[in-house]
């Protein structure tokens, strides 16, 4: 297959799968307007509801301009010949391997960020501010910026290099050396996540002694679930929506709790939404979610480990010279309908995973709490009650609102 054919390939891919989110958007802002289901009269008053609606109707507008312009500014780069520039200008500063393809996806990564500020930043200031959602100030959303990139330039900048490393010391088997790096970084980041990587962003304090405290682990107990750190995270520095979540395993085993969770819900709701959490961690869901993800990983890196030194993969893209940089462009683009389709199984499994870890709640603690919960959290952050359901099954990791509801009723 030649580098045309390949060209072409990925064009219509690009635009295909902008088609096809277009289309599922569509579909879902069609249904807007619809009636709040029997089961969800409470969550909203007709006030609400409206400002509700206008919200998403915002949002999808916005998506329309911000999509567009990055599907636009992709397709340029492959037809005027933005990759093979950018390669150019790395080529003119080193002729090393490791440090071109650093500056190269350095270049394309800073890039993307600086042409993409304006949309985050009306994002942010503009339409989460209008609907009381966000309390970042400007200090703090330039400061996460700076420190993305940083960690971007550390550890991305770090596997990037140890990647291709193994690439040229073992030839054809280095997927296998990759596969297992990263492997050892994810199984790290998901023991120390919470320890190392969130202060970065956010402050983390112990739970004070209290009702709160004690009814989450007198629960605990009660299920034989260890539970020794619990902790508190100032999400409201950024923003009013609310969640929590768990971290970690073993001894590392943590909850986090928002502080705008704390806020928003009583005690026994809190304990709920923790019951929840804790059905995931007994059902093995995050162990399982783990071995898929590796296992995906490591199927993703052999299938790039029979393309990479195909020089029509840079080409394809417009690069002249075959390098290592420009092919795993060239494949990540190729890959992504693959990478699509793996993410609709894993959504439909997580979708699966929220109902047993919504059963495991109602068994061992309550339904009530939990659905009042839930309903709170949806008008808090002026979810979708009525989505369309190819869009639940193409985007959706949770089911919706009233299929939740419904469950936990029965």
């Amino acid at each position: 297959m030649g580098e045309t054919t390949l060209f072409y390939i990925i064009i219509f891919i690009l635009t295909a799968q902008y088609l096809i989110h277009q289309l599922l958007e569509y579909l879902n802002a069609k249904r807007f307007t619809s009636q709040i289901p029997e089961e969800l009269k409470d969550v909203f008053d007709e006030e609400e509801y409206q400002k509700s609606q206008q919200y998403k109707k915002t949002n999808y507008r916005f998506g329309l301009l911000s999509d567009g312009f990055s599907l636009a500014l992709t397709l340029a780069f492959l037809i005027f010949g933005g990759f093979e520039w950018i390669d150019s200008v790395v080529r003119s500063i080193t002729d090393k391997t490791i440090p071109m393809a650093l500056l190269f996806f350095g270049i394309i990564v800073w890039g993307s960020s600086i042409l993409g500020l304006p949309f985050s930043y009306y994002q942010t200031f503009v339409i989460e501010e209008k609907f009381g959602f966000n309390k970042t100030t400007k200090s703090l959303f330039f400061s996460d910026m700076v420190k993305g990139w940083l960690l971007s330039l550390v550890f991305g900048g770090g596997i990037l290099a140890l990647f291709i490393w193994f690439y040229q010391w073992t030839g054809p088997d280095f997927w296998l050396y990759a596969w297992a790096m990263l492997a050892f970084i994810t199984l790290i980041l998901n023991l120390f996540y919470s320890r190392f990587i969130v202060p970065i962003f956010n402050k983390q304090t112990p739970l004070e002694d209290g009702s709160l405290k004690s009814a989450i682990e007198n629960y605990a107990k009660q299920v034989g679930f260890e539970l020794n750190k619990i902790f508190v995270i100032d999400g409201s520095k950024r923003s009013t929506k609310a969640n929590a979540y768990f971290s970690g395993f073993g001894r590392e085993k943590r909850v986090t709790l928002f502080d705008t969770l704390i806020s928003d819900l009583d005690e026994d709701e809190i304990v709920a939404v923790l019951a929840h959490e804790v059905g995931h961690y007994e059902r093995k869901h995050i162990i399982f979610n783990l071995f898929v993800s590796l296992s995906l990983m490591g199927f993703t890196l052999y299938i790039l480990s029979l393309f990479i030194n195909n020089p029509e993969i840079a080409l394809a893209i417009g690069v002249s010279k075959a390098s290592f940089h420009a092919g795993l462009v060239g494949f990540m683009l190729l890959y992504s309908p693959i990478s699509e389709i793996t993410g609709l199984a894993m959504n439909y499994l997580s979708r699966k995973f929220e109902f047993q870890a919504d059963d495991y709640a109602k068994k061992t603690f309550a339904a009530d709490p939990l659905i009042t919960s839930l309903k709170k959290l949806s008008k808090n952050s002026l979810s979708n009650l009525t989505p369309h359901p190819a869009y639940v099954f193409v985007h959706y990791s949770h089911p919706p609102l009233v299929e939740r509801i419904r469950n936990l009723k029965a």
